[in-house]
C-alpha cells in the first residue's frame, strides 16, 4: 500500500496547494447525498458485520453463546495486521478520491478552454457525419434502453465503493486488494490530469438538444443536477460548499470498467465474474455515449487509462502477507458447531 498511500499524500498536498492558489475552497465532494468519510466506512462496517456474524452464528451452539462466537471469529479473522491493512487502503483510498474530486472541480477556473467541438468533430467523422449518440438513439429507442442503460449506469455509483469494501474485507488476499485500490487511485490521478489538459463539458451540456428527445431517468435528473451545481460554483465559487464534476476527457467510468476487467482475469478470478465485468464494461461504454456523458473520444482514453491503471496497479500490488485465520472460509469449528446443533 505504500505507492497509494504516497499517491494519497502527494494528490491531496496539490489539491490543497490549487485551492490556495486559485482562491479556492477544499469540499467534501459528497456533501449532498452525506460525506463520503461516513459512508465509506459505514459500507465497511457492514461488509465486517456480513463477515463475521454469519460465521459466529454457525459456530454458536445456541444463542447464548453467540457472544463468544463472534469474539472467537473476530480474533481468527482480524487479526492486527488486517485490520491495518484495511484501514490504510480505506484512507488512503479516501483521500485520493476527494482529493481528485475537488481538482476536477477546479479545472474551469484553471483553464479556460473548451474542447467539445473539436471531439465533437472527430465523433462525427468516426460516424459518416453523425453524432453516435443519436445513432444509438435511432438503434436502441429512447425509452425501455434509456431505463436499463441509467439503471446499469447508477450501479456503477455504488458498485464501486462496495468493491473497495469487497476487495478490503473479503479478498483475504494482500495483493488482489492493493492492486484494486491502487489502480483505481492511478485511474483517478491520471483522469484528472486528463481533464486539465483537454477540459470539455460533453455531449449532453454542449449539443443537449440531441438528448432531448430522451426519457426521464435517474440519470438525466442526475445530468441535470450537475449542470446546476455547476452555474452556482462558477457564479460564486468562495461562497458555495459544491463541487461541480464536470470535465468529460477521458470517461473515467469506463476506465475503472477497464481496469476492473484486467484486474480480474490477471488475478485468475472465476470466468463467471471476469465475464460479468466484460459485458459491464460494454454497457458502461454504451450508456456512457447513449446518454452523452462522454464523446466516443473519452471512451477510448478511458479505456487506454484503464489498461494503464491496471498496469501500475500490479507493478505496486503488495505481496500477500494478510494474516489468515487459524481455520478455513467455514472452518472446522463452524461446521462442528452446525453439526452439534443438528
Amino acid at each position: 500500500m505504500e505507492f497509494s498511500s504516497a499517491l494519497a499524500v502527494a494528490t491531496l498536498v496539490a489539491a490543497l496547494v490549487m485551492a490556495q492558489s486559485l482562491g479556492l475552497e477544499f469540499h467534501d465532494p459528497d456533501g449532498s447525498v452525506g460525506p463520503t468519510f461516513v459512508l465509506l466506512p459505514l459500507i465497511v462496517l457492514l461488509a465486517l458485520v456480513l463477515d463475521v456474524i454469519p460465521r459466529a452464528v454457525i459456530r454458536a451452539d445456541s444463542w447464548h453463546t453467540i457472544r463468544a462466537a463472534v469474539a472467537e471469529v473476530w480474533r481468527e479473522r482480524w487479526p492486527a495486521a488486517n485490520l491495518r491493512f484495511m484501514v490504510i487502503g480505506l484512507i488512503g483510498w479516501y483521500v485520493t478520491y476527494a482529493s481528485v474530486r475537488n481538482l476536477k472541480g477546479f479545472v474551469p477556473f484553471a483553464n479556460h478552454q473548451l474542447y467539445d467541438r473539436d471531439l465533437s468533430r472527430i465523433d462525427r467523422a468516426m460516424f459518416g457525419g453523425h453524432p453516435p449518440a443519436v445513432l444509438l438513439h435511432d438503434l436502441l429507442g429512447t425509452t425501455v434502453a434509456a431505463h436499463v442503460l441509467s439503471f446499469f449506469y447508477i450501479v456503477w455509483i455504488v458498485a464501486l465503493p462496495a468493491s473497495l469494501a469487497i476487495a478490503l474485507v473479503w479478498a483475504r488476499r494482500d495483493r488482489i486488494s492493493s492492486w484494486w485500490v491502487t489502480a483505481v487511485s492511478v485511474d483517478w490521478v491520471i483522469g484528472v490530469a486528463l481533464n486539465f489538459a483537454l477540459p470539455t463539458l460533453g455531449p449532453i451540456y454542449d449539443r443537449p438538444g440531441d438528448f432531448a428527445g430522451l426519457s426521464e431517468t435517474s440519470t438525466t435528473a442526475l445530468q441535470q443536477s450537475m449542470w446546476t451545481e455547476r452555474l452556482q460554483v462558477l457564479a460564486d465559487p468562495a461562497h458555495t460548499n459544491t463541487v461541480q464534476n464536470i470535465a468529460a476527457f477521458a470517461s473515467l467510468h469506463v476506465a475503472i470498467a477497464t481496469t476492473a476487467c484486467l484486474v480480474a482475469q490477471r488475478a485468475g478470478l472465476h470466468r463467471s465474474i471476469v465475464w460479468g465485468l466484460r459485458a459491464f464494461l460494454a454497457i458502461t461504454m454504451t450508456a456512457t455515449v447513449y446518454f452523452g456523458w462522454h464523446y466516443v473520444s473519452d471512451v477510448i482514453a478511458g479505456l487506454l487509462l484503464g489498461f494503464v491503471g491496471a498496469w501500475v496497479g500490479e507493478k505496486f500490488a503488495a505481496p500477500d502477507q494478510v494474516v489468515e485465520p487459524e481455520v478455513s472460509e467455514l472452518s472446522t469449528a463452524d461446521l462442528a458447531g452446525r453439526s452439534a446443533r443438528q
